[in-house]
């Protein structure tokens, strides 16, 4: 019996879904049978229970979107620019450094000095003044040299770090104040005293 009562609901509800509001009448009789009634009260006489039920809301009619088009000119990454990095020197452990090589000062035949790898420097023709055999220089026999050499002594193990330091120093000055190849030597040469001096016992 309880299942024709949902049952019969069911098929009202199905025949009722168009309208606004649907009422269902519930009719118990005196003799306790049930009936189940649309929008129709129960007959005199008889038990009424009403309910009334409100049909779903319709759901809205889908109506496709199309995308939206970007009017947005795409953006170009900016080109790499290369830098060019100087590679740092290499860090060396005091343990690993050395002495600097031996250094000399040498002096010239006129009381000049100057610092020198070698202790004994190539000799060098010093030009010397000629005169005619009346004594006179304007009738000179030609030009005269002398061969000269340099005397040399070792720079003490005390100074051979300002020493070197001066080295540096001048080969410094004669590179960026030369011209053509000889300013290239001496730059070259300031490169490799630059070095010897970071990477010896004075560069700590």
């Amino acid at each position: 019996m309880r299942g024709l009562f949902f049952i019969a609901i069911v098929l009202l509800l199905g025949d009722a879904i168009a309208a606004n509001n649907v009422v269902i009448y519930r009719c118990t009789e005196a003799d306790g049978a049930l009936t189940i009634q649309n929008n129709v009260p129960c007959p005199k006489g008889s038990k009424q229970e009403k309910r009334v039920i409100a049909p779903p809301p319709a759901a809205p009619a889908y109506v496709p979107v199309a995308p939206a088009r970007s009017t947005a000119r795409p953006t170009r990454a900016p080109p790499a620019i290369a830098v060019a990095v100087t590679p740092a020197p290499p860090v060396i452990a005091d343990a690993d450094r050395l002495p600097p090589p031996a250094l000399f000062r040498c002096n010239t035949y006129d009381n000049d000095s100057y610092l020198s790898d070698l202790d004994t420097p190539a000799p060098r023709c010093v030009r010397l003044n000629t005169t005619g055999i009346n004594g006179s220089a304007d009738m000179g026999a030609g030009v005269a040299c002398q061969m000269v050499t340099d005397q040399c002594e070792r720079v003490a193990d005390g100074a051979i770090c300002e020493s070197w330091s001066e080295r540096r120093k001048q080969v410094e000055a004669t590179w960026k104040f030369g011209r053509g190849e000889e300013a290239e030597e001496n730059k070259i040469e300031y490169e490799r005293i630059d070095r010897l001096l970071r990477e010896s016992t004075c560069g700590k």
